[in-house]
């Protein structure tokens, strides 16, 4: 090395200590992916000796499974894009007009910042919890609110049609602040100078919101999008800690694709099955990374 020049030498030993957390990196992460990848080919089980190779019967059975309505597997791909389609643009939107909210603050603007983003730095299986103490029948909180407002008290929980909702308030609630963040922090890169010639030139602020501030947001609104639509894809403690020992009841009515991966693996001990659920998963959200990076591109561009 003593030969090369500096710049040469600066490239080489960067990518000498880059290789110490690329190789962390594909140890935790595309290690245990193709190891679930294999696993899917299998019928394992870990208190077997004979692990038998079965090809793609786990997947045939998965796609089996997807065909029938009422089946588990369908049930919790159904309610996983229900959390999808519901928590992220709820909480977007709560989250950027919170936002814009902050953002006019001046007087104890960090204190209310604290105030939203406690609950996403508090550990979820605490909150959630919390949660399914408040929604109670008869004694929760929410009930008793209820009932001193002469309205009738709600089961919540326990009702296949309202647990999914009753979970996701809360799965949106915890998440707010850190949304809540990511948009102040877009929100302060816009200069002031265009709100300002907006002014001048008669616009409204309704106007200068849809004209300057959500294009300039594009790639908050995008990055925030993508993470969150993961990130709900992903849901397994609010709803493991909220239903009854972890079934994602009542009647399958709140379990995801996570929590079904966990009950097949640690529980039906059908570790082959529960790994061509995760491969399944990890392809779709490798779809919507892709997107992400693509209209992310297409927006810099422009």
């Amino acid at each position: 090395m003593s030969g090369l020049t500096l710049a040469k030498r600066k490239v080489i030993w960067a990518y000498i200590f880059l290789l110490i957390p690329i190789i962390f990196f594909a140890y935790i992460r595309i290690y245990p992916t193709l190891s679930a990848f294999q696993m899917s080919l299998y019928d394992y089980n870990p208190l077997s000796e004979e692990q038998p190779f079965v090809g793609l019967a786990n997947y045939e059975e998965l796609f089996d499974e997807l065909s029938n309505p009422r089946s588990v597997t369908t049930a919790a791909f159904r309610n996983s894009a229900v959390y999808v389609a519901l928590g992220v643009p709820l909480q977007l939107l709560l989250a950027l007009g919170i936002a814009l909210m902050l953002n006019e603050i001046r007087i104890f603007g960090t204190i209310y910042r604290l105030f939203f983003f406690l609950p996403f730095v508090t550990s979820t299986i605490a909150i959630a919890w919390v949660f399914r103490m408040l929604y109670q029948p008869q004694f929760g909180v929410f009930n008793v609110l209820l009932q001193a407002f002469s309205l009738p008290q709600q089961p919540f929980l326990k009702s296949p049609q309202q647990a999914l909702p009753s979970i996701l308030a809360m799965v949106i609630w915890q998440g707010l602040g850190f949304a809540i963040i990511i948009f102040l922090a877009g929100l302060k890169q816009i200069p002031r100078t265009y709100y300002d010639a907006a002014q001048v030139d008669g616009a409204s602020r309704w106007q200068s919101f849809r004209q300057i501030t959500l294009p300039l947001l594009n790639p908050s609104i995008i990055y925030l999008l993508v993470l969150q639509t993961i990130s709900f894809l992903r849901m397994f403690a609010p709803v493991y800690a909220m239903t009854d020992q972890g079934s994602g009841g009542p009647l399958n009515s709140t379990t995801t694709v996570v929590l079904r991966v966990y009950r097949e693996a640690f529980q039906g001990l059908n570790m082959g099955y529960a790994a061509s659920l995760t491969v399944v998963l990890f392809g779709i959200i490798m779809s919507i990374t892709v997107i992400q990076m693509f209209v992310s591109n297409r927006l810099v561009k422009t």
